[in-house]
């Protein structure tokens, strides 16, 4: 979706409630942040917006996997000092990614 798309990109990261994104995407978004932020405060109630949002149960599932794993990956490579490499080796992944989805 946002391959390709710098503009999307940097809107999202510079805040995702005011970038022009789907309110599927932006309820997604809210949940792991709270997810990642303060995970002790979730509650089943969490799961509501999610759901009035129109995200399947597939769907909630599998953006708490990736966020799962990438919560793992980045403090991997904080513990381990692990570093960045080239931009087209991410292109290529994400590609693989669109076409492959991140089952594990």
């Amino acid at each position: 979706m946002a391959l390709g798309n710098q503009g999307t990109v940097a809107a999202i990261l510079a805040d995702f409630e005011t970038a022009a994104i789907s309110e599927k995407l932006k309820a997604a978004l809210r949940f792991l942040a709270k997810l990642v932020g303060s995970p002790a405060e979730l509650t089943a109630a969490d799961i509501e917006p999610l759901r009035a949002a129109g995200l399947s149960r597939e769907e909630i599932e599998d953006a708490i996997q990736v966020c799962g794993v990438f919560s793992i990956i980045n403090r991997l490579a904080d513990s381990f000092g692990w570093h960045v490499g080239r931009e087209a080796t991410f292109v290529q992944s994400a590609h693989f990614l669109l076409k492959r989805g991140y089952d594990l």
